[in-house]
């Protein structure tokens, strides 16, 4: 699903998830949770990633998760009351946000929004979220001829409107595949900094032509998203590398329930991304004292580690692998920076936005001391008649250069003349 400028960080699949997982006792709660079903045995994340520990404190109760993707579908069955207000910024969409925009990715935001808070059926079966009492914000954007409006103006004014809306985490599941990104996204996610929002984003897919981590993942203050397979280990095809990554999360064999209700399997960072904001939320709600920064700064310093990757953050892994039980009941020092940069210094740096006005140079005026009077005007005089300017530099120099050069001569043809004289006295006749 690449685009030229924009992709979604997702790959979808034709093939079923087979992998075995454990069956645990199903766990008793407001959202009920059936272990045995096929479907839940097929969501693997929820056991591998720890977020089934972490329901025993909390499913995401008071949080509201932003999904700025190309809308969430109506699909009572899976979102319910979950969705409580959204817009478009694509043109291209619907007032509400609900309405899937573009005809190739229309059911990303669907995919997206049921991993971080679907509500699943109510008698515990079907496809469940990893935050399944968050609340949802759906922002509806459509990436390149889906859309419009210019892609970069749809992000910040997504960001924004998300933010003023009330939510606690946003999440962005594509990558423009480039590094840098256009000057209007600094103030849009300064604006949600400012309101102490957690933003994630995914890191972006090899298999859609990401080769390294593109904008907004390499904005500082984003907690940036690779994926690994079913095992931990790094998805070669379904994620991407770069410095920014700062978690990891499963991003193979992943569920969906499309717009249309039907479930489907994926893969890619889109998936592995919404995954961690549903985590943020769970923290958010465990720890509703905590700021943005140490939200992510929880995710990060519990992650499992990578064995044999000893220099954090790894270009494929970040901090390790998501562990949300770990995040949600362990003790964590508090923070008084987000650990994975500040967008505000960055813009001073490098925008020059905030840059201080050069003092002005102190000026000690200089004494010069007065110039003498002017001679005084010389009479006019006629012009045919000598000065003694013209006397004095041109008549008398040249009389005196003149008269010695012509003495000279007269003596030298003086003398030539009596030399040829004695020739002809001394010369015998013939």
């Amino acid at each position: 699903m690449l685009r030229s400028t924009v992709a979604v960080a997702a790959v979808a699949a034709s093939v079923l998830l087979t992998g075995a997982t454990t069956t645990p006792t199903p766990t008793p709660g407001p959202v009920p949770d059936d272990p045995t079903d096929p479907v839940r045995a097929s969501e693997y994340w929820l056991d591998g990633a720890g977020i089934r520990d972490a329901w025993k404190t909390t499913r995401g109760e008071g949080v509201t998760i932003a999904i700025i993707d190309t809308g969430i579908g109506k699909v009572p069955s899976v979102f319910g009351d979950a969705v409580v207000d959204g817009t478009d910024v694509s043109g291209s969409g619907t007032p509400d946000g609900r309405t899937p925009v573009g005809a190739v990715d229309g059911d990303h935001g669907s995919w997206v929004a049921s991993l971080a808070a679907g509500r699943g059926k109510a008698d515990g079966t079907g496809m469940i979220g990893v935050a399944p009492e968050a609340k949802l914000l759906s922002v509806s954007v459509g990436f390149g001829a889906a859309a419009a409006v210019p892609f970069v103006e749809q992000v910040a004014d997504g960001v924004r409107w998300a933010v003023d809306h009330g939510a606690d985490i946003i999440n962005m599941s594509f990558t423009t595949n480039t590094l840098d990104w256009d000057k209007s996204w600094d103030d849009a996610f300064l604006y949600a900094y400012e309101h102490d929002v957690v933003v994630v984003v995914a890191a972006g897919n090899r298999g859609s032509g990401t080769d390294v981590i593109g904008a907004p993942a390499t904005i500082p203050g984003v907690l940036t998203v690779g994926g690994v397979d079913q095992t931990g280990t790094a998805s070669v095809e379904a994620s991407t590398q770069g410095i920014t990554i700062g978690i990891s999360a499963p991003s193979e064999g992943l569920l969906g329930v499309s717009a249309d209700g039907e479930l489907s399997l994926w893969r890619g960072t889109s998936g592995a991304s919404p995954i961690v904001a549903g985590v943020a939320a769970l923290i958010r709600s465990a720890h509703p004292d905590l700021d943005a920064a140490n939200v992510i700064n929880r995710i990060i310093k519990t992650a499992l580690p990578v064995p044999g990757v000893t220099d954090l953050p790894d270009p494929l892994y970040g901090y390790g692998l998501l562990n949300a039980s770990a995040a949600v009941t362990s003790s964590v020092p508090i923070v008084d920076a987000n650990p994975m940069g500040d967008l505000a210094e960055w813009v001073r740096l490098y925008r020059r936005a905030d840059a201080e006005p050069l003092p002005e140079p102190e000026i000690t005026p200089v004494q010069i001391d007065p110039l003498p009077a002017a001679d005084p005007p010389t009479e006019p005089g006629s012009p045919l008649l000598p000065s003694a300017d013209s006397l004095r530099y041109g008549t008398l120099p040249l009389i005196a250069l003149t008269v010695p050069g012509i003495l000279i001569a007269l003596g030298v043809t003086a003398a030539a003349r009596r030399i040829r004289s004695a020739r002809k006295q001394s010369t015998p006749a013939p």
